[in-house]
């Protein structure tokens, strides 16, 4: 099975692309993680990806598609994949269909994990996790049982990340409305598209993409 899944930051893709691998045994392919990978390997590709890298140029659409391709014929993709972060325009969503038609291979779906920004905004930036073990809180919804101290170490020094304030959630939002907008209607008119609700309980929200992929 092979599945596009989009998200908008804080959506719980991550969470949800994990259980995904392990329900269908699908590999994610993050277009991000993969051109990191490809540079420190010094393959070929990686090497043409980091000389435009290094230049400040965005790694263009044929190569990116190239390093999908190659990373589809990988053995532990032979029972499907997870795309995660790509395509992102029109372009590359057709760039895509053509590279997986030549493999004989489809889409299966396009699932979009839709939220209420407004809540989303909330749910991002009231979180903070433990500095010593990393377990997870957030303001409004799961505080410590008791203030200051981990629940799961004892822990009492707490971080939060940077970029989860409103102003940089909302500007990340804005960024992937701007990324997502434009393939929509490709894969609409394919019949492709899903949605689940992301708002619902993360094992709901698990339960909505089950029902989708058994279809």
């Amino acid at each position: 099975m092979n599945i596009i899944l989009l998200g908008a930051p804080g959506a719980g893709k991550g969470t949800q692309a994990r259980r995904l691998e392990e329900r269908y045994q699908m590999v994610q392919l993050s277009t991000g993680d993969m051109l990191r990978a490809a540079v420190a390997s010094g393959s070929e590709l990686g090497q043409e990806a980091k000389v435009i890298m290094d230049a400040g140029q965005l790694v263009p659409d044929e190569l990116v598609i190239r390093m999908i391709s190659e990373r589809i014929d990988e053995p532990d993709c032979a029972k499907g994949f997870l795309l995660d972060g790509f395509p992102r325009t029109t372009a590359q969503a057709q760039a895509l269909d053509a590279m997986l038609a030549e493999k004989g291979l489809k889409l299966d779906a396009v699932i979009q994990i839709r939220v209420d920004e407004e809540a989303l905004v909330e749910r991002i930036t009231g979180r903070f996790t433990c500095a010593s073990c990393g377990a997870g809180y957030h303001d409004t919804f799961q505080r410590p049982a008791q203030e200051g101290v981990c629940d799961n170490c004892g822990g009492t020094e707490f971080t939060r990340r940077a970029d989860d304030n409103e102003k940089t959630v909302r500007s990340r939002m804005e960024a992937y409305r701007a990324q997502t907008a434009p393939i929509l209607p490709h894969y609409e008119a394919q019949g492709l598209v899903q949605e689940v609700d992301g708002m619902a309980d993360i094992d709901e929200v698990t339960a909505q993409l089950y029902k989708v992929l058994d279809r």
